[in-house]
């Protein structure tokens, strides 16, 4: 059987993309705290803010996530629905039911 050489990033890359983007998201809108390294004032220290749904509700989900196969997977489908360089913040592509369960079951 032979290998495949994948176009995509090494796992550790897109992490750190995903990182910087969440983190960059504060310098460009209003209602964040800049003299504290421009994040959101309602999101701590070691979380970050996804949107999930149709009608985009906001969590709060800590930053170890990142980590898990479970969630990689929904970040890969944000990737190829929504791509990270656009505005609206990082969106996940699936119903808030599905979300909060798996979310629960991480924790």
């Amino acid at each position: 059987m032979a290998i495949r050489k994948s176009n995509k990033l090494p796992q550790a890359a897109v992490l750190k993309q995903i990182l910087k983007r969440c983190s960059s998201l504060g310098k460009r809108h209003g209602g964040y705290d800049h003299d504290h390294d421009s994040l959101p004032l309602d999101v701590p220290k070691g979380h970050f803010a996804v949107y999930v749904g149709e009608n985009r509700s906001r969590y709060i989900v800590p930053i170890s996530f990142l980590t898990h196969p479970q969630f990689q997977c929904l970040l890969r489908c944000a990737e190829e629905e929504f791509g990270f360089d656009h505005e609206m913040g990082l969106t996940i592509p699936c119903e808030e039911v599905v979300f909060r369960s798996l979310t629960s079951m991480i924790r």
